[in-house]
C-alpha cells in the first residue's frame, strides 16, 4: 500500500491566517498530545506513521508549499510538486506517474489517495486497510470512505450505497455533489454517507486512464505535459466513471475543519497572541500583529489578525467567509 496525501488549496475560508504559501492545513492551531502546537498535516501525518508505520507516504502539492511541507514534516519527506495548480485529477495523475515511472512501484501495488487536512481519530487510519482489501481482493475498481453523516449539510457531497459486497461494504447507487440541506435530509434518510474525499485504486488502474488522456513515456514528460490534462476533480473524471465503487462507512469522529467555526470546536486554547479579555463567552482570539487586542462583554464570536488582514466575525457566520474574500481580492 502506498499513500498519497494531496495538500493543495489555500483554504480562504480560514482567511486571514490561511493563504497561497499557508493553507489552512499548515496553521498551527491544534494540540498535540503532549501539549505542543501542530498543524493539520502534521497531525494528520503522524496518525498514518502510527498506524501505518512501514506504509511510503508521498506528498502531493505546489511549489509554493514546498518549503513549509519540508519544514513541518521533514525534508526527507516524499513530494510530488504540480508545475500548475489544476485539480485533483491531475495532482493525483502526475503523483500516480511519480511512483509508477520514478520509484518503480508495481503496477498491482493499491494506492490510498486522501486529503491533508481532516480531523479525525486514529480509527479512520485503520479503515484504510480495508480499502486495500478490497482492492487486493478485485472487489471494487475504486474503493472510498463514507462519513457517517452527523447533520444534513450542503458542505459535503454524498454517496448513496446500494448492497454489500463484503462485510462492512457496499456497491454504490449514485453520487450526489454537495445537494441543499432539504436533499441531504432525504439522502441520510435513504442511507447516504459524505464522501470523506479517499480513494483506492490499484496504481495500473489509474496509469491506464492517464494515458488515455496524455500521449506520454515516463514521468517528466507527463510533466511538460500537464497542462493537457483535463481540469477536473478525481471524483468527476475516475470515481463516477468507474464500473464498480464500493464504499466503506467508518462511525468515528471525523470533521472537514473549513472554517472557523468547525476550527474553533478543537482549539483547546481560546486565545493565542497579545490579547486581553474580560466577561467574554465563546470568543476566539488570535493575533499575530505586535499591537494587543482587547476583546470585552464579547460572545459566539472570531477574532483573527494577521499582516494579511483582520476578521471580526460571528461564529456561525464564518462559514460565508470566502465569498467575502473573494470580493476583496477581485
Amino acid at each position: 500500500m502506498q499513500i498519497v496525501l494531496l495538500s493543495g488549496g489555500s483554504g480562504k475560508r480560514l482567511w486571514p491566517l490561511s493563504n497561497d504559501v499557508r493553507s489552512k492545513q499548515f496553521l498551527k492551531v491544534l494540540t498535540d498530545e503532549s501539549g505542543k502546537k501542530q498543524s493539520m498535516v502534521q497531525r494528520v501525518y503522524s496518525q498514518i506513521k502510527e498506524v501505518h508505520p512501514d506504509t511510503d507516504i508521498t506528498i502531493a502539492t505546489n511549489e509554493m508549499q514546498l518549503d513549509i511541507i519540508h519544514k513541518q514534516l521533514s525534508d526527507s519527506v516524499s513530494v510530488v510538486v504540480e508545475p500548475t495548480r489544476r485539480n485533483t485529477f491531475p495532482a493525483i495523475a502526475l503523483t500516480c506517474a511519480y511512483l509508477a515511472m520514478e520509484k518503480n512501484i508495481s503496477m498491482d501495488e493499491t494506492i490510498i489517495v486522501l486529503p491533508a487536512d481532516p480531523y479525525t481519530e486514529l480509527s479512520f487510519f485503520n479503515t484504510l486497510t480495508g480499502l486495500e482489501k478490497l482492492i487486493n481482493e478485485d472487489a471494487a475498481d475504486v474503493a472510498l470512505i463514507g462519513i457517517n453523516p452527523l447533520i444534513p449539510t450542503s458542505k459535503y457531497g454524498y454517496i448513496v450505497p446500494k448492497s454489500e459486497i463484503k462485510t462492512g461494504a457496499y456497491s454504490v447507487s449514485r453520487f450526489v455533489e454537495k445537494p441543499d440541506e432539504k436533499t441531504a435530509a432525504a439522502l441520510i434518510h435513504e442511507g447516504a454517507y459524505w464522501n470523506g474525499g479517499v480513494f483506492a485504486f490499484k496504481l495500473g488502474y489509474i496509469m491506464d486512464i492517464v494515458k488515455e488522456n496524455v500521449n506520454f513515456a515516463d514521468f517528466k514528460q507527463l510533466y511538460d505535459k500537464y497542462d493537457e490534462l483535463e481540469k477536473t476533480s478525481f471524483d468527476y473524471k475516475v470515481v463516477e466513471n468507474a464500473g464498480r465503487v464500493a464504499v466503506m462507512p467508518y462511525y468515528g469522529k471525523w470533521t472537514d475543519i473549513g472554517t472557523w467555526r468547525t476550527l474553533t470546536d478543537e482549539m483547546t486554547d481560546a486565545v493565542a497572541g497579545k490579547v486581553a479579555t474580560e466577561k467574554t463567552r465563546n470568543t476566539f482570539i488570535i493575533n499575530e500583529l505586535d499591537i494587543p487586542i482587547v476583546a470585552l462583554g464579547t460572545k459566539d464570536i472570531v477574532i483573527v489578525a494577521s499582516e494579511d488582514g483582520i476578521l471580526v466575525s460571528d461564529l456561525m457566520e464564518s462559514s460565508h467567509l470566502k465569498t467575502v474574500v473573494d470580493k476583496l481580492e477581485a
